[in-house]
């Protein structure tokens, strides 16, 4: 089976349009005779948009697509009836969401998913809690405390939400498993520090309550984005992948044919 893997279309940012992502994205697709693909968050920065970009990519495609909600993906305009766990609740009850669904390959293998949260533990020590659930720093807002209203503190969000992942890890006893979130649960994938801004900021990129897990249990790869890195490596028998497609603006091309074949990722299981 040929899995590709791919994140952070952000198809709203720049002027490329929503209808050139879908047509290229599928043409690669198609090129690379994928079997299934996984999207590990922020195709857009509203729940209409997203939900429509995934559903044309399976009409144009044919291929199965599985997909986790990134941060974006949650947030909300001020006009939007909804809440923001109604729109959870929205994307949880979509065909192809890993939200609390658990997606079985075959008797050897089986794809577990979730947004996952950040919990600050990434974050420079010296930043107590009460500055870091602020989302405030050098005059920059992290745009999730402004967008998304959980109404919960981020910590305990970002616990709840892996004790669901491993949930669904234990209704796929047996099988290797394909972990994706979209928030990063490797440190090596936090911006190095000391760093100006992301001493700070390193706070909202992952999340330390996976580690239990990746011992626990037979995870062989773990997927993830939201950080705009296009990065892979392997530590202790596991692969970690992050495809970023990022913003048109941290492109190294003006091409996005170009920018979206070096950005996908194909596994075979």
């Amino acid at each position: 089976m040929k899995i590709g893997i791919i994140s952070d279309l952000h198809i709203d940012r720049g002027n490329i349009g929503k209808n050139t992502y879908e047509e290229v994205l599928a043409k690669e697709v198609k090129s690379q005779k994928l079997d299934l693909l996984l999207i590990a968050g922020d195709v857009s920065s509203h729940y209409k948009m997203t939900a429509d970009f995934l559903k044309n990519m399976t009409n144009l495609t044919n291929v199965e697509i599985l997909f986790v909600p990134g941060n974006h993906d949650y947030w909300l305009r001020e006009e939007d009836e909804k809440t923001t766990r109604e729109v959870y609740e929205f994307y949880k009850n979509m065909p192809g969401s890993l939200l609390e669904t658990p997606y079985i390959i075959n008797d050897d293998w089986a794809i577990v998913g979730h947004s996952g949260w950040y919990d600050y533990t990434y974050a420079d020590e010296r930043f107590s809690m009460e500055k870091l659930e602020r989302g405030k720093f050098y005059g920059g807002t992290w745009q999730d405390k402004l967008k998304i209203d959980w109404q919960l503190q981020d910590r305990e969000l970002s616990r709840i939400f892996a004790e669901k992942v491993e949930d669904d890890m234990e209704k796929v006893e047996g099988r290797n498993i394909i972990l994706m979130t979209h928030v990063v649960t490797h440190k090596r994938y936090a911006v190095p520090m000391p760093h100006r801004l992301f001493d700070y900021f390193n706070a909202f990129i992952g999340t330390s309550d996976f580690d239990a897990l990746y011992k626990k249990y037979p995870i062989k790869y773990s997927i993830m984005g939201h950080v705009h890195f296009r990065h892979q490596f392997r530590q202790n028998g596991l692969t970690y992948i992050c495809a970023c497609l990022g913003y048109p603006r941290e492109w190294q091309t003006d091409d996005i044919k170009a920018e979206m074949k070096n950005t996908l990722q194909v596994m075979e299981i």
